[in-house]
């Protein structure tokens, strides 16, 4: 055999002898991807630049769609603090597993011990865990966050106007002092937020800092835009809509710096960072209040601008950038998606989200969901959006239509109304929900009946005295 053979035989068998990289599309082969998730209080679907905003700077989420995606179709869980918390956190309808409303302080109740959060199923999976703003899901040391999956916590326990010198609706409730935690601790009391969101920010981007070697969920739950406002002198004053405006600008700035920390420390493409609200604009209050153009309505009710959210997502490994999707997709739909994308195993109770990826990624062009339920208040089943339809069913809402709005931080007052038969509404035709077609599609209303029928029975409804067989408690101080 020639000298020539030998030396080729030699190299194949060194080939053969070194370990085999996988594909880089492989999900095996890439470190599991950081999340992000930054959360917004009372933001409305208009306060965004790549949603309408012509009156507010905000250059790093507009960049951040630009890079990313952006939904156009997204709903929060419920219109209201703490239910809509508990269903972005843990995958189920907020009356699934008990919490209705916004939970006050000493409540007697909060998010129970049984259910599993983001936060507990990520650290299952071996990441690093943080919250960083306001919790609001129990304000009893059994409902903590340190108690649900977050290693570390820096921020409120419940909303920023729970506290003795706020009004609310012509009230002044006797709240303790606004508390702030480290972890478990309160270290201090706030008479004055202005600093919040810069202190936030800081820590959030010292936790990136820290664990930058390891996998993490980074969640931050600004307080801010809720009343009262409180801004900085960073940027008191540069916006054209008055101290609502600045509020935002100082939240799209605090977004810039955490992308930036992604940046410097190599993290942004293996990073899937979320930018949403938990619910509407609290409209009563006026010009401390957002904006849900061209929705109508907003916090504190089921229709459009209560609960449609501005939402963008930038994952620059998986998600091409740039895409704009207008299919549905509910808070709901957030756990099970990142489980899927980080390999994670889903909660063993039951939850109501599926995984929306394949719509993130342009795969699918419908939602793996064929209805979305929107309750309120205590376990009412107010709405639901099938398709492009959206049903109400009979129920009181609020509304400041030919109301005087508050201002300057004090609100105005709601006016009750009385809805006594079905409306529908073709939502890819009439946004604004201006023109009730009932009459003409009894089909689509059957059909809308019957998943209603089938929702009540898991879940129940308040409305028409139906008990659920799946509603789970929620947790009660021990």
């Amino acid at each position: 055999m020639s000298r020539k053979i030998y030396v080729l035989l030699a190299l194949a068998l060194i080939a053969s002898c070194k370990p085999k990289t996988a594909s880089k599309e492989s999900p095996k082969a890439l470190t599991p991807p950081n999340i992000v998730l930054i959360f917004t209080d009372d933001q409305g679907y208009h306060d965004v630049g790549v949603f309408g905003a012509d009156d507010i700077a905000t250059p790093n989420l507009d960049k951040m769609a630009d890079d990313g995606i952006r939904l156009t179709s997204y709903y929060s869980a419920q219109p209201i603090c703490s239910a809509s918390r508990a269903g972005i956190l843990t995958g189920c309808y907020p009356n699934r597993i008990g919490i209705h409303n916004a939970l006050g302080p000493g409540s007697p109740v909060g998010i129970n011990a049984s259910e599993t959060t983001l936060a507990e199923m990520l650290k299952a999976n071996g990441y690093a865990t943080g919250i960083f703003g306001k919790w609001h899901l129990g304000d009893d040391k059994q409902f903590l966050p340190t108690r649900h999956g977050f290693d570390e916590w820096f921020g409120i326990p419940y909303s920023n106007d729970m506290w003795p010198n706020h009004p609310w609706q012509g009230t002044v409730f006797n709240f303790p002092p606004l508390p702030l935690y480290e972890n478990e601790t309160v270290i201090d009391t706030l008479n004055d937020q202005t600093q919040l969101t810069t202190r936030l920010t800081e820590r959030s981007v010292a936790f990136i800092n820290k664990n930058k070697d390891t996998p993490f969920f980074l969640y931050v739950p600004h307080p801010q835009p809720h009343v009262p406002l409180y801004v900085s002198d960073k940027f008191k004053g540069k916006s054209n809509r008055g101290l609502y405006g600045d509020v935002i600008m100082e939240i799209d700035w605090s977004v810039g710096q955490i992308l930036e920390a992604l940046e410097e420390n190599n993290l942004t493409d293996n990073t899937m960072v979320i930018f949403t609200s938990d619910n509407g604009p609290w409209l009563s209050y006026g010009n401390h209040a957002g904006s849900a153009f061209p929705l109508r309505e907003g916090k504190g009710t089921t229709w459009e601008g209560g609960q449609r959210e501005p939402f963008i997502a930038k994952y620059p490994q998986k998600l091409k950038a740039g895409q704009v999707i207008d299919i549905p997709v509910m808070a709901i739909d957030i756990l099970p998606t990142i489980a899927e994308i980080t390999d994670s195993k889903l909660p063993e109770r039951t939850i109501d989200g599926k995984s929306v990826w394949e719509v993130l990624t342009g795969v699918a062009d419908e939602s793996p969901q064929e209805a979305y339920f929107y309750y309120y208040r205590v376990n009412e089943l107010m709405s639901v959006r099938y398709g492009k339809w959206k049903l109400y069913f009979p129920h009181r809402y609020r509304t400041m239509n030919g109301q005087e709005p508050g201002k300057d931080g004090l609100p105005g007052e709601y006016r009750m109304v009385d809805m006594e038969e079905i409306e529908l509404y073709d939502l890819e035709a009439d946004i604004r929900e201006t023109k009730d077609v009932a009459d003409e599609h009894p089909e689509i209303i059957a059909k809308i009946k019957e998943l209603a029928d089938e929702m009540r029975a898991r879940l129940g409804d308040s409305l028409t005295d139906i008990t659920g067989s799946e509603n789970r408690e929620a947790g009660k101080i021990e």
